[in-house]
């Protein structure tokens, strides 16, 4: 029997590259993932779940399987209040996580940030800081917590200042500052899948330049 991953934000940017690689992996029999409204994803593989995120009671027994994939995020230029970022950047992904956990879910994958702190003085460095945080103290036989530079790949709407960002990045990496190397989607969804069924159990912080390595 194949594996069953489980997946939210997989609509995103990640998410939707990550899903199209789980869907044709040989590793996994169902893929399912949990969303606000109906996708665009048709496969034979594909359960879609149209949940109420700010509504645990009513989705969490649905979390079954052997990963779940942590992508869930926004903009504040989407939501326009750090609270509602806060709300789907923390609270649904932890409520998410611990659901999980308490569900025999044996590994946790969390695609975060460069520069999570929580102790930082911006407000999502804060925040990623936070939840890595939290989800350590779950019980998952394996955590993996990810945390790439900007992403890099082709978006079907390219968002204010990402080139500048991605310019800068590139250039931090010529000077040796590999942390801050641009990360491509599809590098960092491949590597999120070889470490969940790889069969090393524990726990593993993955900064920038490690995603890359085999």
């Amino acid at each position: 029997m194949g594996k069953v991953a489980n997946v939210i934000g997989g609509t995103g940017f990640v998410g939707q590259n990550l899903v199209n690689q789980l869907l044709f992996h040989s590793e996994f029999e169902k893929v399912r993932i949990f969303v606000r409204r109906k996708t665009r994803f048709i496969h034979t593989n594909l359960e879609e779940i149209i949940i109420d995120f700010d509504q645990p009671e009513s989705w969490k027994h649905l979390v079954q399987g052997d990963v779940l994939f942590s992508i869930l995020g926004t903009t504040i230029k989407t939501v326009k209040t750090r609270k509602s970022r806060y709300r789907i950047g923390y609270t649904n992904q932890y409520e998410f996580a611990r659901a999980a956990a308490e569900n025999g879910v044996s590994t946790y994958i969390l695609v975060s940030s460069v520069g999570a702190n929580s102790k930082s003085l911006f407000f999502y460095s804060r925040m990623k800081g936070k939840l890595e945080e939290e989800v350590a103290r779950l019980n998952f036989r394996k955590l993996i917590i990810l945390r790439p530079s900007i992403l890099d790949g082709h978006r079907s709407e390219r968002r204010v200042g990402e080139k500048f960002r991605l310019f800068i990045s590139r250039l931090l990496n010529r000077l040796n500052l590999k942390k801050f190397r641009p990360t491509p989607v599809n590098v960092l969804s491949s590597k999120m899948i070889r470490l969940s069924i790889d069969h090393t159990e524990g726990f593993r912080l993955m900064e920038g330049d490690e995603i890359f390595s085999v």
